[in-house]
């Protein structure tokens, strides 16, 4: 029997990670051949969560061959997945993002809920076919929603989620608020992290009409640590724009205390970000007062302003 490969986008965040992790325990107890795997390097938040719970991280996923057989979390985008995923065979895909550049030649299970979390819509999948929940993988599910929900500030948070993440607190004997801020914590120094590694630790990219746009985010308790560094940040961030060909760079710098955002936005479209937030740009940058998804408050406002 083929083992399944499961794994989330590059540059992977906790809720790729755990939830590539909890979907292989899932597909374990139902009697397939699968094992998790990652597209890129594991963040300090998530080495947090890993740790506590006493789980090892997957192996890194070096090459996909062609017919390979394959499991897609917290992604659906080709771009944002692993080289060659046009080839493979997609048996699953479980995600809350929307969907776009994203077809199969055979049909297949796609579960997509508009919540905040993977791992939500995971529990479900337990709790559907009847599955034991163990205390880890309670953790770890828990551990994702904290993270995407930003402790249930983000407004992609869903009654859903908070309704799963209580019952997986209980699972896991874990107090939500005193846990959710030492994790995101661990992962918000910037100081020891290069500009480059700044710019691509949570970065995806995406098609909006016929531009190309890359958009990172970090998550910081201290927006300035970053911008002090504003030369270096927008030399790595046009070197990527002339290898790449990105029509627009953004880097969403997000303080996770007072649920703010100050974005560097640029690229030949870059004066689109003034439309898209109806805010004017002082040497590239602004802040955004309220953002803190990516997801619902910055692709889809930036995907209108370039159409």
């Amino acid at each position: 029997m083929t083992q399944t490969k499961i794994f989330g986008h590059q540059n992977p965040d906790t809720d790729t990670i755990t939830s590539a992790i909890v979907t292989a325990d899932i597909e374990e107890q139902l009697g397939n051949d699968a094992a998790a795997y990652r597209l890129g390097e594991i963040g300090a938040e998530t080495e947090y969560a890993l740790n506590h719970f006493g789980v090892k991280a997957p192996e890194l996923l070096e090459s996909l061959e062609e017919g390979a057989e394959v499991i897609l979390v917290d992604h659906n985008e080709f771009q944002q997945s692993a080289e060659n995923i046009e080839k493979a065979d997609i048996l699953k895909v479980y995600d809350h993002h929307r969907i776009a550049n994203f077809q199969t030649e055979s049909p297949l299970y796609y579960r997509a809920e508009p919540v905040g979390c993977t791992a939500t819509i995971l529990k479900k999948v337990y709790e559907e076919n009847d599955l034991l929940i163990s205390q880890e993988m309670a953790g770890l599910m828990l551990s994702a929603i904290i993270s995407d929900t930003l402790l249930f500030k983000s407004p992609t948070t869903t009654e859903a989620d908070r309704t799963a993440a209580q019952a997986l607190a209980e699972m896991a004997d874990i107090e939500i608020e005193g846990y959710g801020i030492e994790m995101l914590k661990s992962g918000a120094s910037t100081k020891d992290k290069t500009a480059d590694a700044l710019i691509t630790a949570d970065a995806k990219s995406f098609e909006m009409g016929q531009r190309t746009t890359r958009i990172a985010q970090i998550n910081v308790i201290d927006v300035d640590e970053v911008f002090d560094r504003r030369d270096e940040l927008e030399n790595a961030i046009n070197r990527q724009i002339e290898q790449e060909g990105y029509d627009l760079f953004v880097l969403v710098v997000t303080d996770i205390l007072n649920s703010n955002s100050r974005i560097l936005a640029l690229g030949t479209e870059a004066q689109s970000v003034e439309k898209a937030f109806d805010v004017a740009l002082d040497e590239n940058s602004a802040i955004l007062e309220g953002v803190v998804s990516r997801k619902k408050q910055v692709v889809p406002q930036i995907t209108k302003a370039l159409s």
